[in-house]
């Protein structure tokens, strides 16, 4: 049986994606070439790979079970490819990097910019969402998130600011009107613009003082979802709706405008900065390697 890797990765890449529109845009192919090489690789194995619909695309259970073995091994391929890289002048490939959309808005503009100049050969690629995933599994090199409880396997790296904190703040004209809070605790009584985990989970907002540490979970009249919708409780918070929580790298312009007011600014909580984590079971490419080396150089000057 011979097959060719690169019907494989088609096949790959529609089963991710759920569709052969997507699945061709994932590698950068047309719908019907991603297709003609799906049904090339089910003529070699002969066996149906995928089951069709007018709306879906899933796998059947041959090849689900492909999925599973042929995931890693593709990995392995890549890594193999990846030791010619060592080499060339200078490193050259793509780097997927899945982050947080903190991350993205905070941490990697004062990072990406010079890291592409210094490695023009290098291709990055930025998946933001705020959910924690397998990285690999997603088809990613690394990951960026906070704080999270990674497994033994996994090689954390510090990447951007080593300390941040949450901020508190309200239009001037809110706070004309409702006053403004002295302690946590007052927040229950003003009109709060609280954030939502995409699991659902909803988190108080954090607080410490002087070794004093509060928890609180006040009420208002917007919900968005962290991350994704967290402008929109901005915005919100400059007209006046209410109080908003965020990163202070966040909210730091619209201090500096003054269409919002600090709040409650002794009782802001610090916490550690972002980590880059990848797999420490495999070769490390070499674009993720020219990156850790790149952050951690970054991170020697500061």
């Amino acid at each position: 049986m011979r097959v060719n890797v690169s019907d494989l990765e088609a096949f790959l890449a529609v089963a991710k994606a759920s569709s052969f529109r997507g699945g061709a845009r994932a590698i950068g192919s047309s719908a019907s070439a991603v297709s003609d090489a799906v049904r090339r690789l089910e003529r070699e194995v002969g066996v149906r790979l995928l089951n069709r619909t007018t709306r879906s695309v899933a796998p059947t259970e041959a090849g689900a079970r492909l999925i599973e073995r042929l995931q890693p091994a593709l990995a392995e391929v890549d890594a193999a490819l990846d030791v010619v890289n060592g080499y060339r002048d200078r490193p050259a490939g793509t780097l997927r990097l899945n982050v947080p959309i903190s991350a993205a808005r905070l941490v990697l503009p004062a990072i990406v910019p010079h890291f592409l100049a210094a490695y023009p050969e290098i291709r990055l690629e930025v998946i933001a969402e705020d959910d924690f995933v397998d990285v690999l599994a997603s088809g990613c090199d690394a990951g960026i998130r906070y704080d999270e409880r990674l497994e033994n396997d996994m090689i954390a790296v510090p990447v951007g600011p080593r300390v941040q904190r949450f901020a508190a703040a309200a239009a001037p004209r809110y706070l004309a009107q409702h006053g403004k809070p002295e302690h946590p605790r007052d927040l229950l009584n003003h009109a709060c613009l609280r954030g939502q985990f995409p699991s659902g989970a909803m988190p108080p907002w954090e607080f410490e003082r002087d070794g004093e540490k509060l928890r609180v979970e006040p009420s208002g009249p917007l919900l968005v979802r962290i991350g994704a919708a967290a402008d929109l409780a901005v915005d919100a918070a400059v007209a006046g709706t209410g109080v908003v929580y965020l990163f202070e790298d966040w909210l730091r312009p619209f201090f500096e405008s003054g269409v919002l007011e600090p709040v409650l600014r002794p009782w802001w909580p610090s916490f550690p900065g972002p980590l880059l984590y990848y797999p420490g079971r495999r070769l490390v490419p070499a674009p993720l390697r020219a990156f850790v080396d790149f952050i951690k150089a970054a991170g020697d000057r500061d």
